[in-house]
């Protein structure tokens, strides 16, 4: 019997109708005027609220993969609900959305958890957690068929960090695709985290992850998934051709048109 991951945000994060929701995604691509990306693309962020706050951004990460083909897409997400030490690769055998299932590529998942300390096998933050989920319905969308490794990081210490970015490292196929989930600042006055998220994207600009890295530990700026962003940068920069580039940034207040208190989003991608 096979061993599927249901979705635990449709109809909240995003519609939970099949027809319904590829509407909202199209909605959100044909709204995004992302540059065309005639390079490479090997690595994403793209952020993981409600679509109706964060659709927009993630789509100007989406639209740099259109009529690109990716046979695997590895997607690395925080742990919002449950702590632990390590990093979760799911064991079972597919994700489930209202748009089908995505198989996950078991082979590349035991090459990811072989040694099995400290990157692992099992169920541990799959549960509630939504930001691979909000991921699949724009891959889905974009991509059509393909297969994927969902990793959810605990802790986000600079040892697991490292650990998962010398993992990806070796991951040598143009047909993988890397997306880091992540919002920024949380709750935070307009003024006040759009400096900081500011802090983020220069650094994405610059490909600087070992100053991201620092930055976040420090707190001088915030990312929910910044390791994951810090673990991909590093895995990725192979060589001086590989480039980032910031597509979209922006908060929860352009929605909502409260700024006293705000998210920020931000959509980047990596390519050579």
């Amino acid at each position: 019997m096979k061993s599927v991951r249901n979705p635990a945000v449709a109809g909240l994060f995003y519609l939970d109708s099949a027809a319904g929701l590829r509407d909202e995604i199209e909605h959100y691509t044909k709204l995004a005027k992302t540059k065309p990306a005639g390079q490479h693309v090997t690595g994403l962020v793209a952020p993981h609220a409600g679509y109706v706050y964060s659709g927009l951004t993630a789509a100007y990460a989406y639209n740099t993969i259109k009529a690109k083909e990716f046979k695997t897409v590895i997607i690395l997400s925080p742990s919002h609900h449950e702590f632990f030490h390590g990093i979760s690769v799911y064991n079972g055998d597919a994700y489930r959305t209202p748009l089908g299932d995505v198989p996950v590529n078991k082979a590349l998942r035991d090459f990811l958890t072989e040694d099995g300390e400290y990157i692992f096998s099992g169920t541990r933050g799959h549960g509630r957690e939504h930001a691979v989920e909000v991921q699949l319905p724009f891959l889905q969308a974009t991509l059509g068929q393909f297969d994927f490794v969902p990793v959810v990081m605990g802790e986000q210490s600079a040892m697991n960090i490292n650990l998962l970015a010398k993992k990806l490292s070796l991951i040598n196929s143009p047909d993988v695709l890397i997306v880091a989930s992540s919002d920024l600042s949380h709750y935070y006055p307009r003024s006040v985290a759009d400096n900081m998220d500011g802090i983020i994207e220069r650094h994405i600009n610059t490909y600087e992850h070992e100053q991201l890295g620092y930055d976040l530990e420090h707190k001088i700026c915030e990312a929910c998934g910044g390791g994951l962003i810090v673990a991909m940068m590093q895995a990725l920069h192979k060589d001086d051709s590989v480039k980032m580039e910031t597509l979209y940034r922006t908060d929860s207040g352009a929605v909502s048109g409260d700024t006293s208190e705000v998210v920020g989003y931000l959509s980047a991608a990596i390519y050579n």
